[in-house]
């Protein structure tokens, strides 16, 4: 009901020895100078989290679908890109899984996230209608630079 209106074809919520992943990616640790092959741990590959397998094109289709509300309604989806209030009535730079902030005078959206072995980043600059996805299988990878140095080059021109 969710990959497949949002154009993820081969996107999977895996869970181990129920399906498989085709063509994925294993996470790598450097350890003494030595790159091991490392996976999700347990705590964190669970379904919703680290448990979602896709390509960087198929969560690009997630942000369009976001966009043209194939995934969710225009009210909930503005609901999560608004910044919540606390109960002390302070707002917060989060909405429901989004941080909210601004980048190169920009409002953004972004997530970012990590496991074992992987570093990912999704950046949405709504009104530039532009989404950068970044998905590292290091571990130490220096995600947010990265991501922040592809958003330079598109909006820094």
């Amino acid at each position: 009901r969710i990959f497949d209106r949002a154009g993820m074809p081969t996107a999977v919520a895996h869970e181990d020895g129920v399906d498989t992943v085709a063509d994925r990616a294993y996470g790598y640790t450097s350890r003494a100078g030595v790159w091991h092959r490392t996976d999700q741990s347990s705590t964190s590959a669970v379904l919703g989290d680290g448990g979602i397998y896709a390509s960087a094109e198929e969560l690009a289709h997630w942000s369009a679908a976001l966009d043209r509300n194939a995934v969710l309604t225009a009210e909930s989806f503005a609901m999560a890109t608004t910044p919540a209030t606390l109960t002390s009535g302070e707002r917060t730079a989060y909405g429901f899984g989004w941080f909210l902030d601004s980048s190169l005078g920009r409002a953004r959206q972004r997530h970012e996230g990590d496991s074992i072995g992987f570093r990912t980043a999704i950046q949405r600059y709504p009104a530039e209608r532009l989404t950068i996805v970044v998905l590292v299988n290091r571990g130490a990878a220096p995600i947010d630079a990265l991501s922040d140095a592809v958003a330079r080059i598109f909006l820094e021109q």
